[in-house]
């Protein structure tokens, strides 16, 4: 197994939502809920790997003005107040609108050290994996449980870090997963090519999370929190997010 069987818990928010004030709550509530990773989402128009919550999300931030240079604003704002690792997560098209490269060093400058894209596959990334490596970057590869082995193979064994995000079933983020043998043996076999699986997609339990640890060195949760953010609009974000976050390891950890 590759994981390191603690539970250790990724959390996805997106930048500027419900307000860039209130996103920079959030993320400082997840850590102080014990979130071992920061995944901050860069909203698009299109996120097509994305659930209904997180597309509202994506759409609000948007309507509210958000830029690419309020995101790593906040990355840099978050970076500020805590060690916990920062990955940005973007599409392909807010990538390429000013530059690969210009994107991945102000990533870098801001204080992140990974990117997420997931429609930029190694062999389709039009520099971009290149361009992290340049610059101290890395750029975590996207799989879903029907790649085919030997395409699972180049994918991890090609990208220049050992992370590998991946998605838990094919589809779009937010409706439960159920953690079964078929996407165990997922993650193992990404375990014995060698890459450290980051898993995610439809994980909204402390059972899910309890399920995974073994298998995985970070659990990913995302929707489940901008549920949240969206249903209790009145609370106070980082108070809300520290006790869903503590709530959701609890049993993980």
């Amino acid at each position: 197994m590759s994981g390191q069987g603690k539970g250790r818990i990724m959390t996805h928010l997106v930048a500027s939502f419900p307000s860039w004030e209130a996103s920079l709550e959030v993320g400082r509530g997840l850590v102080d809920g014990g979130a071992a990773y920061l995944e901050v989402q860069f909203p698009f128009s299109d996120p097509t790997a994305d659930g209904p919550h997180i597309q509202v999300a994506c759409d609000e931030a948007l309507a509210a003005g958000f830029t690419q240079e309020r995101g790593f604003a906040l990355v840099e704002a978050l970076r500020a107040r805590t060690d916990v690792p920062i990955a940005v997560m973007s599409y392909a098209n807010p990538i390429f609108q000013n530059g690969v490269g210009r994107f991945v060093q102000r990533c870098r400058d801001a204080g992140a050290g990974a990117i997420i894209a997931p429609d930029l596959p190694p062999d389709y990334d039009e520099g971009l994996y290149a361009a992290g490596k340049a610059a101290g970057v890395a750029v975590i590869p996207v799989v879903v449980p029907s790649t085919l082995p030997e395409r699972l193979r180049m994918v991890v064994t090609g990208a220049d870090t050992d992370w590998v995000y991946a998605a838990l079933r094919k589809g779009i983020t937010g409706s439960y997963t159920e953690i079964g043998e078929d996407n165990l043996a997922f993650l193992r076999r990404i375990g014995e090519l060698g890459g450290k699986p980051m898993a995610g997609f439809g994980i909204r339990s402390p059972e899910q999370v309890a399920a995974l640890a073994p298998y995985v060195d970070y659990v990913v949760v995302g929707t489940w929190f901008v549920e949240l953010l969206r249903r209790e609009r009145g609370a106070d974000p980082r108070t809300l997010m520290a006790e869903a976050m503590a709530k959701l390891s609890a049993q993980g950890s």
